[in-house]
């Protein structure tokens, strides 16, 4: 009777494995077809954001959702495969792509612990789970997990699945793949790591977001101890090695700092050009953009744009508080304080703060990092009276839950400062071929990511006089040709608008002068009956050679002055003109776009001055106005310059009326930059803002550091040029003449008469005037 039931428990036992069995076939045959073809891993291509460097091979710029570095299996570190294998799937290599015995290990180790606590998904079910599936814990997906995991066994390598999974699985902070891992966590090359970090970056996979070392160290390590054990106990590794590497003191790289150098501007320059022509696979097919930007060169921009407009911010005084926060009732509770301060940002070494006490002689406030700090002394000088009962501060005293900002000194003191509401731009290339070797579109691309260097249409003022000098060199003009500085009245026909009476800066007029003498010191009525002598009309179609257009710039008086508009970029390419001995070159700042294989995709071409450029004005007209520009620098307007103590330099101010911009545009022979300064809402940016005071000082510094190792260039004038000596009151030649002056040689102007001399009669000989 026994036998009889265990029989029959026997036959129905079996018939339902017997049925169990074929309906697994029978699903497997069902859901094989509709399993995804693996074309996606046989060809796999990760999606790698789009990356832009300096010509210095320095990466400046990144974009795409995913941050991924691509590596191959045979470069991955034997102990972080090891660690891998040890914390996600020690059968890695015995099984075919399910592992039976970790299954029931699971099954057994999950019943002890009374819940799921151990999965038992093997590294080829995660590659096809990464790939194909849905995260959502159900039985289909975990059945379409495991037959994709056998298909995927069938057709690929160990190895090759091992890589997939390394590049693809997601790691935390943006990071997909464990050579990103390795970039975010430890700011190392994966092939650099030790045994501590490879077990750290190995613990990330079961929970990204939990075992985060940057957001819980602790949580990390007991992860990481768990590996280092696993590892351990399969043989890995020896006892000498776990325990020192349990002792290993883990750096964890916070990137503060993502980028080589401050580029912003060019880099979104660059990202929209790329997209336009490559649309979304640009964020993921892993193009490299090497641009035309230096280092030294971009870093010295950004630092100089950043003082000039800080030292112009300092000089109009503070503002008061940013805003005012509603601070907790607990001031000592940090995690509170960093609460209302989560969504205010920092401007590079300009940072937040809350005020948490003040008094005329002592202020504390909060950072959003959590340091708590002390403002006294000096620190205050600035925002001094609004520490005090002014009654005409009113609300805007510093008190408790005001939001200010603060700067360290150079003796590692907190001083109280602002961000300034002023803007700046500086642009800069290589005047022979149109490289930019620096860009900086504003104070803080995160604050204003409109870039004045390319968008801003500006009046140029008197930094576009030159061209117009230029144009009168064309028409017989010569740098001692005698000009009027007196008085000048322009009715509305000659101005195309209102009534005119132009000014010089200081008021004053100087009468007959020359003209180099006019350029030098920027005279205005001088410049307008130059361009009166000329014709405006020639004049605007003249500056067209330099790529201005004349829809910018009327043809009327004015535009002597620089009444048009212009962006610093096409400042700096007019005045490229001049340095490069007058040759129109195009500015150019991707020099080649590469794939995700580092073939070059595009490459740029460019015209060089010299061989392939288009030369649009003589070669002497160029010499003659940089040596007027040079005196702009050595004894005009530019003079502050001669800091710089080189004397190969020029170039010209630009102030327009009421102060509304500033400029600075100069350069040497083989670096030309324009300096910007003005409000994005275009008002008076003060009393005596000049070009020579906002925008010159920038310059200045920018080139302190862009000239350092290149030496003072050796210039000789070109044929046709003659030198002479010459009467500096009547621009004449003068065989007792005190100045030497350059002419075109078919320009010379007339010698001074001496053949009669008579006591009581002096030489009455006129040279022409305008």
């Amino acid at each position: 009777m026994l036998f009889r039931w265990f029989y029959r428990f026997f036959l129905v036992a079996l018939a339902t494995g017997l049925l169990a069995a074929l309906l697994v076939v029978f699903a497997a045959l069902v859901t094989l077809p509709s399993l995804p073809s693996l074309e996606t891993l046989t060809d796999y291509r990760p999606k790698i954001p789009l990356r832009i460097y300096s010509a210095d091979n320095l990466l400046i710029g990144e974009f795409g959702e995913e941050r991924r570095d691509f590596i191959k299996i045979e470069e991955v570190p034997k102990s972080l495969k090891q660690a891998i294998l040890a914390a996600e799937d020690d059968r890695f290599y015995q099984h075919y792509g399910v592992d039976y015995i970790g299954v029931l290990r699971a099954i057994y180790s999950n019943f002890k612990a009374g819940g799921a606590h151990q999965g038992a998904s093997t590294i080829t079910m995660q590659v096809a789970r990464n790939f194909f599936l849905t995260k959502e814990k159900t039985l289909t997906r975990k059945f379409s997990e495991a037959l994709l995991a056998f298909k995927i066994e069938h057709s690929l390598e160990k190895d090759q699945i091992l890589e997939l999974y390394i590049n693809q699985i997601y790691l935390g902070q943006r990071s997909y793949g464990f050579s990103s891992a390795a970039q975010s966590y430890f700011g190392k090359q994966l092939t650099d790591i030790n045994l501590a970090e490879a077990a750290m970056l190995a613990g990330l996979p079961k929970a990204p977001s939990r075992f985060n070392p940057i957001v819980n160290l602790e949580r990390a390590k007991t992860r990481q101890q768990y590996v280092l054990k696993r590892m351990h106990e399969l043989g890995y590794i020896s006892a000498e090695q776990f325990a020192r590497a349990k002792e290993t003191a883990i750096a964890i790289h916070r990137r503060v700092k993502v980028f080589a150098m401050p580029a912003d501007y060019v880099a979104e320059m660059v990202r929209q050009i790329v997209y336009d022509r490559y649309r979304e696979e640009a964020y993921t097919r892993g193009i490299k953009v090497y641009t035309t930007l230096r280092k030294t060169d971009q870093e010295a921009a950004y630092r100089a744009l950043r003082k000039g407009v800080m030292e112009y911010d300092a000089r109009h005084g503070y503002r008061g508080p940013e805003a005012f926060l509603k601070l907790p009732k607990d001031l000592k509770d940090r995690e509170a304080l960093q609460d209302i301060m989560q969504d205010i940002g920092n401007s590079d070494d300009i940072l937040a703060a809350v005020v948490l006490s003040a008094t005329p002689g002592a202020v504390e406030a909060f950072r959003k990092n959590g340091e708590t700090i002390r403002i006294t002394g000096d620190g205050l000088k600035a925002a001094h009276r609004f520490l005090s009962n002014d009654p005409k501060i009113g609300e805007k005293r510093i008190r408790p839950g005001a939001l200010i900002r603060v700067k360290k000194t150079e003796k590692g003191s907190w001083q109280i400062v602002q961000l300034p509401e002023i803007e700046a731009a500086l642009v800069a290339m290589d005047p022979n071929n149109g490289a930019i070797r620096a860009l900086v579109g504003g104070f803080d691309y995160h604050l204003n990511k409109f870039n004045h260097a390319t968008q801003a249409w500006r009046q140029p003022g008197s930094s576009f006089k030159p061209f117009v000098y230029s144009a009168a060199l064309e028409k017989g003009f010569t740098p001692a040709t005698i000009i009027n500085d007196a008085p000048l009245y322009l009715g509305p026909e000659q101005t195309g608008g209102k009534a005119w009476e132009p000014r010089n800066y200081d008021g004053k007029f100087s009468g007959p002068i020359r003209m180099r003498t006019a350029l030098t010191h920027s005279k205005n009525l001088a410049s307008v009956r130059i361009l009166q002598a000329i014709g405006p009309a020639y004049a605007q179609d003249y500056a067209t050679r330099f790529g201005f257009d004349k829809k910018h710039h009327p043809a009327v008086l004015p535009m002597a002055l620089g009444a048009g508009s212009a962006t610093p970029m096409q400042m700096a390419i007019g005045y490229a003109t001049f340095a490069n001995g007058g040759y129109h070159i195009h500015p150019y700042f991707i020099e080649r776009i590469e794939d995700e294989h580092g073939n070059i995709i595009e490459q740029a071409r460019f015209a060089t001055a010299g061989r392939n450029a288009k030369q649009v004005i003589d070669p002497r007209n160029a010499f003659l106005m940089t040596s007027m520009m040079q005196d702009v620098v050595q004894r005009g307007t530019a003079a502050r310059a001669r800091a710089l103590k080189r004397n190969d330099i020029a170039g010209k101010t630009g102030t327009t009326s009421n102060a509304v911009d500033a400029w600075f545009c100069g350069y040497q022979k083989d670096l030309v930059a324009v300096t910007w300064m003005g409000f994005d809402e275009p008002r008076s940016m003060g009393n005596r803002e000049t070009g020579g005071q906002a925008a010159l000082p920038i310059w200045i510094d920018y080139m302190a550091t862009a000239l350092k190792s290149i030496p003072v260039a050796k210039t000789s004038s070109p044929k046709g040029i003659i030198v002479a000596k010459i009467n500096p009151e009547t621009g004449m030649r003068d065989i007792f003449g005190t100045l030497n002056e350059y002419f075109f040689q078919e320009q010379l102007p007339p010698e001074m008469d001496y053949s009669f001399q008579d006591p009581e009669f002096t030489d009455q000989t006129e040279s022409p005037m305008f």
